[in-house]
């Protein structure tokens, strides 16, 4: 069985500084076998946001992967935006932009959404769903197969941001290569939903964190996922539970709970 730590959108130069640390006493009481960030790990890229970020990151439950999301690239700063688009990133946090990472029984990919060339919405580049595409298909039979990315593939009803042009047809080569679970944030709210593109096409998980320790609430709270298998493959069937900061920043409780199951048409909410 695996276990899962999903964090998004810690927004270091826009954080609750009261949240920091609950938020590591809560993620070492998980006890994961990975952590992974979704992306914004700062407000503005700025170098000291993305030295905050790292020393977060050093004190999480290891190992951490991590994906840039489009605060990660410094946007008002035009030089830097197009020339040395994820320079600090790549100094402070990780060199490389799509790590993979393989557990007993799941296989992690990662994909860099995060575009120089668009203030907010991301892109899935040719070259990067290519590798993606590749990872998942060269993974042992039966792992869970798990994408993670910044920008959401496909938006819930009522998502206030814009989506992705080429999110579906991503989402749709990704599910073709046996992708299980993507996750992501950007929209600062909370989802697991099992979406089938379209008829007869295979469903997949997709799950997102809203933010762990921003401000920028949006109406929403501040959150992080633990998804946990609870099968052995090659019968998959998981748990995603939102973790939810307490009122008054005293920690992260249990919230909202969804177990999924795969079945003949793919993944299906738990009966």
């Amino acid at each position: 069985m695996a276990r899962l730590l999903h964090l998004s959108d810690l927004h270091f130069g826009r954080t609750r500084p009261g949240l920091l640390q609950p938020l590591v006493d809560a993620a070492w009481a998980l006890k994961p076998d990975v952590t992974l960030i979704s992306g914004d790990l700062t407000q503005r890229a700025r170098e000291w946001q993305f030295e905050a970020a790292a020393n977060l990151i050093a004190d999480l439950p290891q190992p951490v992967l991590t994906v840039p999301g489009n605060h990660d690239i410094p946007l008002d700063r035009p030089l830097s935006r197009f020339l040395r688009s994820f320079s600090a990133y790549k100094a402070d946090i990780s060199p490389d932009l799509e790590p993979m990472l393989d557990l007993p029984g799941v296989r992690i990919v990662s994909v860099n959404t995060a575009w120089p060339f668009a203030f907010e919405h991301g892109k899935v580049r040719a070259r990067s769903l290519a590798r993606a595409v590749q990872r998942l298909q060269e993974a042992p039979p039966g792992v869970l197969r798990v994408v993670m990315l910044h920008h959401p593939l496909v938006h819930p009803p009522g998502a206030r941001k814009e989506p992705m042009p080429n999110g579906e047809a991503a989402a749709r080569a990704l599910s073709d290569a046996g992708a299980d679970l993507v996750l992501s944030g950007h929209l600062h709210t909370w989802g697991a939903a099992a979406d089938m593109l379209q008829e007869g096409r295979r469903a997949m998980l997709q799950v997102s964190a809203g933010t762990g320790l921003s401000t920028r609430l949006r109406g929403e709270d501040n959150d992080f996922n633990l998804i946990e298998t609870l099968s052995q493959p090659p019968v998959h069937a998981l748990r995603v539970t939102r973790y939810v900061a307490k009122t008054g920043g005293d920690g992260f409780a249990p919230g909202a709970t969804a177990d999924f199951v795969e079945g003949d048409t793919g993944w299906r909410p738990a009966d």
